[in-house]
């Protein structure tokens, strides 16, 4: 019997041809149990502990499974482990908003903005290093629980490695040269780009290839003539090379519709053919046309990832039951493995998983009536793991009181829920009638008598509904609700801050106008409740159904892409990065500058130009506004005006940064999770004419459940093939 990673024996597997081995490993797993003192039996459990673990999480099992390093293994994916390690990366993240340049200003126009608090030289650095040494310590434990072999296999590993030597070199040159470094780069891992975008090339080319045709044509269509008069369309858009192609790539967004056909069209109405057929072939057919491959590549390549997270779950229950199949004394010439159910109670007492899955597991194990598990009843048992997750609601509380009975029936029936929404929406229109009503009156004509007993009347109903509800639920059904949640938590602080309104300025009555006193002033005050009561209007959602489906299916979304969320931050973060490197500064107001073209020879301003629009917060000054500057040109409304000012302000070829990030966030990443939101929102409407009302039972579904009626389950010859395969745990040949 080999002897693994560590000072512990690990059990073996059946060999390649395990059918006809299965006699040999059972003998040497017997011979261990019986030379052994319990230990074996003890690491056998443990073993099967984490391979079931693993399956939970759809882990690799391709990692160290000694005693020690099992040890590790769930210390290192603990809740605690993991949070520390997601707290370094927000905290190492968050750096870019503090150190030079600083974010730290109330407003990021260059025209107004007063100068940054920077931190004291080693402070950020300090900070920063505490983060590396965290993730040093990441590095090093998963590079030893994999093993030799595997580190060399996973190039996802070694760029987290480089990318930490990247980081330290760059903390220390910012130390070298006294914090004058910007010491933003290269600051948390990079992760996976998913393997859908080189197969979206093609479509990108063709993009481009209909982008050059018509820019082409363009300038061949308005050529420079002799009559100066007639070339507004030439002078204006297609002087060049570089600018026709800005001018139609921007009109392949419509940003610029119609304003790059006007000249043309004010000369000759038949012009308009050209723009328009550009506009229907890039926009409505390869744009969209786009949109509908990259949701098929994207649906593809989630599917074959959710197969390959099925098949590590399987992996998984599969080796649990091999090593716990080597406590179990077999006859010499069984044919087939055995697990006693004993084991496997043992097993999942000590496992992290769900209590639903649990007890579910644990439910179907005492119904069974047999002692011994083979292979197929063993990984029946784990399919609790494929269902959904459905949430109980607690009972309610049981009365002996006839009167009790009817509050209960009566508080508790939906159409007091709905007798709730017709007052709340009878609040947002009193609001809506005051505010339309003030809506010209200066702050010193206003009265906000009307506004404040209107205000008080609804918030003291909200807060008797809150209390009659619970007194017909119970508080721990009450509370098992999210909307009531949502609900309750608004009431309250809606209660607070009347409260404190009138303990501040008094009772409402007829010419309510205060003086400022505390804080804020009356009106600050009541604006703030006004929309509190407005937000609390979405308690109406679970009510209608349709509307629930869409809220459901963003949650779900938000909740099952993490990852997906994570590497479009890290696009944002690198291009924001990017973006102060070379744009800092660029951006001068105008008494500060005589250099740069913008006004027409009376000296006013050109209409539409970034300094006419006053677009002087969107700049890349310090970390978050070069955010909301790539976010503003992500949604590429008037994403022309970034693209010709930072041209002006910098370089012709800042026309690149721009129309890169636009490629990356708006034709790439957008329609990722168009895709996404399709796919789970298609799923949903399938599926909700088989579901209760999501009011009575609340079903939570994850990415691989979506997929769980078109995947594949794998034979009993490729769990077997695969663990084979496994580098520590090792066979008898």
């Amino acid at each position: 019997m080999e002897v693994g990673a560590g000072a512990e024996a690990e059990p073996l597997l059946p060999p390649r041809s395990w059918r006809a081995g299965r006699r040999l490993w059972r003998a040497g797993a017997r011979s261990v149990a019986e030379d052994g003192t319990g230990t074996d039996n003890d690491l056998y459990i443990n073993q099967a502990i984490v391979f079931i673990e693993d399956a939970i999480q759809y882990r690799s099992i391709n990692h160290r499974v000694d005693c020690r390093s099992l040890g590790l293994y769930r210390w290192y994916y603990s809740r605690t482990c993991q949070w520390i390690l997601s707290l370094t990366i927000t905290v190492i993240l968050a750096l870019a908003f503090i150190e030079k340049p600083s974010s730290l200003t109330v407003t990021s126009d260059v025209r107004y903005r007063l100068p940054a608090w920077d931190p004291p030289c080693g402070l950020t650095e300090s900070v920063e290093l505490l983060c590396l040494l965290v993730f040093v310590v990441d590095v090093s434990v998963k590079s030893y629980l994999i093993g030799w072999e595997e580190f060399w296999k996973n190039k996802w590993l070694m760029a987290y490695i480089l990318t930490l030597i990247v980081s330290l070199t760059d903390w220390i040159v910012s130390l070298s040269f006294f914090c004058m470094e910007n010491s933003s780069m290269m600051k948390k891992t990079l992760k996976s780009i998913n393997s859908t975008l080189p197969e979206m090339a093609s479509v990108v080319l063709l993009l481009a290839v209909h982008l050059s045709l018509f820019t082409m044509f363009a300038m061949l269509l308005f050529a420079r003539t002799k009559d100066g008069q007639q070339d507004k369309e030439w002078m204006k858009y297609f002087r060049n090379l570089p600018d026709s192609l800005t001018s139609l790539l921007v009109l392949l967004t419509t940003a610029n519709n119609p304003d790059v056909m006007i000249p043309a069209y004010s000369k000759n109405r038949a012009y308009s053919i050209f723009f328009i057929l550009f506009t229907v072939l890039g926009n409505l057919f390869l744009m969209n046309l786009l949109t509908a491959i990259i949701y098929n590549q994207f649906r593809g390549y989630l599917l074959k990832s959710v197969q390959s997270s099925l098949f590590r779950r399987r992996l998984g229950i599969r080796a649990a039951f091999e090593v716990l199949s080597s406590l179990k004394e077999t006859p010499a010439n069984a044919q087939q493995s055995y697990v006693s159910a004993g084991a496997l109670q043992q097993v999942l007492q000590k496992a992290e998983m769900d209590s639903r899955c649990k007890q579910a597991i644990m439910r179907s194990l005492e119904m069974c009536s047999c002692d011994q598990l083979s292979a197929t009843q063993f990984q029946k048992l784990f399919e609790e793991l494929d269902k959904d997750a459905i949430k109980q609601h607690p009972p309610s509380p049981g009365y002996q009181s006839h009167f009790m009975q009817k509050m209960q029936f009566a508080f508790g029936h939906p159409y007091f829920g709905y007798l709730g929404n017709v007052v709340a929406l009878a609040n947002i229109i009193s609001i809506c009638v005051v505010l339309v009503i003030d809506a010209d009156k200066k702050p010193s004509e206003r009265d906000d008598f009307f506004l404040g007993a209107i205000n008080c009347f609804f918030i003291l109903y909200y807060l008797l509904e809150m209390l009659l509800k619970i007194l017909a639920m119970g508080l721990k059904r009450y509370l098992s609700y999210p909307s009531n949640i949502f609900d309750g938590l608004l009431t309250v602080i809606l209660l607070v801050l009347e409260i404190a309104t009138f303990a501040v300025y008094g009772f409402p009555h007829p010419g309510w106008r205060p003086e400022l006193m505390g804080l804020l002033s009356l009106w600050d005050m009541v604006r703030l409740v006004n929309m509190l009561i407005v937000f609390r209007f979405l308690r109406i959602i679970p009510n209608m159904k349709f509307m629930a489906l869409v809220v459901t299916t963003l949650l779900d979304l938000v909740k099952n892409l993490r990852a997906f969320a994570g590497i479009l931050v890290v696009v944002f973060y690198a291009f924001a990065i990017t973006g102060i490197m070379l744009f800092k500064g660029a951006v001068v107001p105008l008494g500060n500058t005589s250099a740069i073209n913008t006004t027409y020879d009376n000296g006013t301003l050109q209409c539409g130009t970034y300094e006419q629009l006053e677009y002087w917060p969107n700049n890349f000054d310090d970390f978050a506004a070069a955010v909301v500057t790539l976010w503003d040109v992500m949604v590429v409304n008037n994403w022309q005006v970034f693209l010709e000012a930072f041209s002006r302000y910098s370089s012709p070829w800042a026309k690149i940064y721009f129309v890169a990030w636009w490629l990356i966030s708006s034709v790439i990443w957008v329609n990722l999770f168009v895709a996404l939101l399709l796919e789970n929102f298609i799923h949903k409407w399938d599926r909700r004419c088989h579901r209760a009302s999501l009011s009575d039972v609340e079903y939570q579904r994850t990415v691989e459940l979506m997929f769980r009626d078109v995947l594949e389950e794998p034979t009993e010859e490729e769990l077997m093939e695969k663990l084979q395969q496994h580098p520590h745990l090792h066979l008898c040949r």
